[in-house]
């Protein structure tokens, strides 16, 4: 028997009323900031990923789906959202636009790592990215998106987590620093880190290896090594949130596992024992439009994890409210019978009323039960009296009270 791969899940019928709800919840938040939804390509262009997110990254070293397809192009299934978007951004000349521009997505993301709750190799993705402006106060706008979008999920009990990696100016000063340091414990280093320090001694602080853990805890901070923009900006940034009244901690580990962040980095997490990871990510990337070959281009976004935030959601037993089913079931005797249950349930769906109509020759107490099994609230009964007389019986399956009305009157009634 053929299995879903492993990585991957169906999203059934009765998980369907999470994701409905979060997609609404998602376009009411966006459309109130002035974000516009954009729907990019399944994948792309390998180099967009390798020169965008970093050779040295564990994405592109390990995770990314890449092919040959057969015009000999080398594809990727995107591992992330951002670089499209920016793609986009640059393709379609949006910096014509007024900035910044501020885009909201829904999109499915491949990354061959290890399944575990909440993140598949196949998983789903909610992000914004506003791009065109190094206003720290647009740092505090995109932040306050995500805090509001939980909030309006119910979730609550949240951490954010918050650090700036500075900027090309003064992230060398800190990078020698950091190298400085770990070169003292090369020893100590897992078999990544060795590797790391090297080729990219800022995922030395991503690491969660036991053995390296003390080494980090004791590593320099790299908001001592700010150049005086990139610490009036983060400075200014940490205000903004006071006046938000979004609690924050500044977490000097906190990196990202992407090459292209600047400035600002920041995490959702839950404070909840046992709750699932980090819920949403995100931070500045202002060269990375330049990295693309465009001019030079401030922008900052984020992406959440649609399976972690529906995991919680379950966890806390926030109510979801259910998606619109019909209420009216058709039962019929006959052939004749059938026909005119055909014709009624057509015209009655025309009319906007969800129906849902027997099938098969089963009896008509086999199909109340079907009736009763699908939780309609109502039920229409075609026999061959019926079919004589035009009328139809009309039964309420909350206090099996019956009585018979015209077809002309049933369209009335059941509106």
């Amino acid at each position: 028997m053929y299995r879903a791969p492993r990585g991957t899940s169906d999203i059934l019928p009765e998980e369907q009323a999470y994701w409905r709800y979060i997609e609404q919840k998602v376009a009411n938040i966006c459309q109130l900031c002035g974000y516009e939804r954009i729907d990019p390509p399944t994948f792309e262009d390998t180099g967009l990923f390798t020169r965008g997110i970093g050779q040295g990254t564990d994405i592109v070293e390990k995770e990314m789906y890449t092919f040959t397809d057969k015009g000999g192009n080398k594809i990727t299934l995107r591992p992330e959202g951002t670089a499209p978007v920016c793609r986009a951004y640059l393709e379609h000349g949006l910096h014509n636009l007024p900035q910044p521009v501020k885009l909201y997505y829904i999109i499915s993301t491949f990354r061959y790592e290890r399944p575990q709750a909440g993140r598949y190799r196949q998983h789903y993705q909610f992000g914004c990215e506003a791009i065109g402006d190094d206003d720290p106060a647009l740092d505090a706008e995109v932040i306050d998106i995500a805090w509001q979008f939980f909030l309006s999920l119910n979730l609550r009990h949240l951490s954010l987590q918050l650090n700036s990696i500075g900027c090309k100016q003064c992230r060398p000063g800190y990078l020698r620093a950091l190298k400085d340091h770990y070169a003292n414990h090369r020893e100590e280093l897992c078999a990544d880190c060795k590797i790391r320090l090297n080729r990219n001694p800022l995922r030395l602080l991503d690491c969660k290896r036991s053995s390296c853990q003390q080494i980090v805890n004791s590593a320099p901070r790299s908001t001592d090594y700010l150049c005086p923009q990139c610490d009036i900006h983060f400075k200014r940034l940490k205000g903004y949130l006071k006046l938000l009244e979004i609690p924050f901690t500044v977490n000097h580990r906190l990196v990202r596992g992407l090459d292209y962040y600047t400035r600002t980095v920041f995490e959702i997490q839950p404070r909840a024992a046992g709750a699932q990871g980090s819920l949403c990510g995100g931070g500045r990337y202002d060269e990375l439009i330049e990295e693309l070959g465009g001019k030079p281009t401030p922008a900052i976004g984020f992406a959440i994890g649609i399976e972690r935030i529906i995991l919680n959601l379950k966890k806390r037993k926030v109510f979801i409210p259910p998606l619109p089913r019909p209420q009216v079931f058709i039962a019929h005797i006959g052939d004749e019978a059938r026909d005119e249950a055909i014709k009624l349930a057509s015209r009655l769906r025309q009319a906007g009323t969800g129906i849902i109509m027997a099938t098969g020759n089963k009896s008509l107490k086999a199909q109340l039960r079907q009736a009763n099994n699908l939780g309609v609230r109502y039920a229409v009964i075609i026999g061959e009296e019926e079919v004589k007389s035009g009328t139809v019986s009309f039964r309420d399956m909350t206090t099996a009270q019956q009585r018979t009305v015209t077809r002309g009157e049933l369209a009335g009634l059941l509106k």
